[in-house]
């Protein structure tokens, strides 16, 4: 389904067909390929009829979003929590649905996947880590990233926490609204973005702490930025995210190669309790 902005329908049908030929059964629905109005995927109606309908109906095992863009938090307020709390299921998204993640989690405690989506990963031959999709959806292994997922340490350290998150200026955004996340218990953050700047990191991380939403982080782990700044902006990236969380005392890793990767997107399981030791992430099953 499209929650969002309007996904171009060969990629639709391009991504379809390699998740049929990866084992799953898929069907399309009805408002996912609408154009309009605007930059939308359908009215708002539309596509809160389409998720909604794709929750209730219990054939349907995951609900996988085509791409991203803008729209997802037009939905928030026409959701219907009593159904999606009497049907869970597998809800998978990144980048804008980072709104829809932060609900799920807030009124449902669904955990959700922040991982690669049907038009904008699955089409493209390298868009999806298999390993780390495998461990999350599947329960194929147990679920960790580490270096070989592009990790390394900001400032070392061990904690453990519920791993939440998503796009940074998405959580933002919705930073005074009642659609912001909540945080109450012990969390490991993840954080990432596409087009943002040095700058721009430091200015909405220290958003956040101003906010009170790192009160119960005790570990922040940061997205791959390769997407947003040359090779040579990397020290200061790297130096303006530790001066805006100075005051915070758990670990810092960055580079986790999840959400706006042009190839090889790594599975996040959102809602998995998690250890974080030094640039390692392992879920620990519960």
């Amino acid at each position: 389904m499209s929650p969002a902005s309007a996904a171009k329908p060969e990629l639709v049908e391009l991504g379809r067909a390699r998740l049929q030929a990866f084992g799953y059964d898929t069907i399309i629905m009805p408002h996912a390929l609408d154009h309009g109005p605007l930059y939308y995927a359908g009215t708002a109606a539309d596509r809160v009829a389409d998720l909604h309908a794709a929750f209730a109906d219990p054939t349907i095992e995951g609900v996988l979003c085509t791409r991203g863009g803008w729209g997802s938090a037009e939905l928030l307020p026409l959701l219907d929590a009593t159904l999606i709390r009497a049907n869970p299921k597998v809800f998978v998204g990144y980048s804008d649905h980072t709104s829809l993640h932060a609900w799920l989690w807030n009124e449902c405690r669904l955990p959700t996947f922040y991982a690669p989506m049907v038009a904008a990963d699955w089409s493209n031959l390298d868009g999806v880590d298999y390993r780390t999709w495998r461990a999350a959806l599947q329960s194929a292994a147990p679920w960790s990233v580490g270096a070989e997922d592009g990790l390394r340490t900001l400032r070392a350290g061990h904690a453990e926490g519920r791993l939440l998150g998503g796009c940074l200026s998405i959580l933002t955004a919705a930073l005074g609204t009642p659609f912001a996340l909540r945080i109450d218990e012990p969390t490991i953050l993840f954080l990432e973005d596409i087009n943002t700047k040095p700058y721009q990191w430091d200015r909405m991380l220290q958003h956040l702490r101003f906010a009170g939403v790192l009160q119960n982080v005790r570990g922040v782990v940061l997205g791959d930025t390769t997407a947003s700044i040359q090779p040579s902006e990397m020290p200061l990236l790297e130096a303006a995210c530790l001066h805006a969380l100075r005051d915070f005392a758990g670990p810092i890793a960055i580079g986790l190669q999840s959400g706006h990767m042009q190839q090889h997107n790594r599975s996040v399981p959102l809602g998995a309790w998690v250890t974080m030791k030094e640039a390692t992430l392992n879920e620990r099953r519960q």
